[in-house]
């Protein structure tokens, strides 16, 4: 496949209708930031002509960059506006955090290893993602100098619901994250308000394993 930016932009289109609006997802501004973020970028060259098929894709260092249904539906269900402050967890490629740019006031997003932290951080200057704060550390420990968050959402798979992040959201905030084994979990999202913490499932999915203090080891 070319470089030619017209390709890229119909593969968008497609993606958009086929796999997203399809499977039910429908608030415009996620539909507007998947079919303007170029996916084909986070992932390496070699793999730019699969970037905008159903299903995920790795980026090295055992990492995946998400399939692009589940993306969207994440970023849906965190019920999201244009002053909000969002807190991503395994910033990995960096796409899911581009397209919560194209939604939100600002991002905050922490990855754990060094390489991809770098990485995404050099490819989010060259497309100008100004809105977008990183961190290289442990993200199970959250950002607390920057918390309160309107909304945290966690890209990989976690044992438990790491307790540093639930302080960290504001009041109305939300939380969404994979919660499991390290091969199947369930898609849980967390709500604040008044009367403490809600926790309702999405249904299954299947993330890499979240490393950190809060999340699983290393080995």
């Amino acid at each position: 496949m070319t470089n030619d930016p017209r390709k890229y932009q119909r593969l968008r289109e497609s993606m958009v209708k086929n796999q997203i609006e399809a499977r039910g997802i429908t608030d415009p501004d996620v539909l507007r930031a998947m079919g303007t973020v170029p996916r084909h970028l986070f992932v390496s060259e070699a793999l730019m002509d699969q970037a905008y098929a159903d299903n995920p894709l790795p980026i090295g260092e055992q990492q995946t960059i998400s399939q692009p249904y589940i993306v969207a539906h994440m970023t849906q269900s965190l019920a999201l506006s244009k002053d909000d402050r969002v807190l991503e967890i395994g910033t990995g490629s960096g796409y899911q955090a581009a397209i919560l740019s194209e939604i939100v006031f600002r991002v905050y997003t922490i990855e754990t290893i060094r390489t991809l932290h770098m990485q995404a951080r050099k490819l989010f200057d060259e497309l100008k993602y100004t809105n977008i704060v990183t961190r290289y550390a442990d993200g199970t420990n959250g950002w607390a100098d920057e918390s309160p968050f309107d909304a945290i959402i966690i890209t990989a798979g976690a044992p438990g619901i790491p307790e540093p992040l639930v302080d960290q959201l504001a009041m109305g905030g939300r939380m969404i994250l994979p919660v499991g084994d390290r091969l199947t979990q369930d898609m849980v999202k967390l709500y604040r308000d008044e009367d403490g913490i809600h926790q309702s499932k999405l249904g299954g999915c299947r993330f890499v394993k979240l490393v950190g203090e809060y999340g699983w080891s290393g080995d």
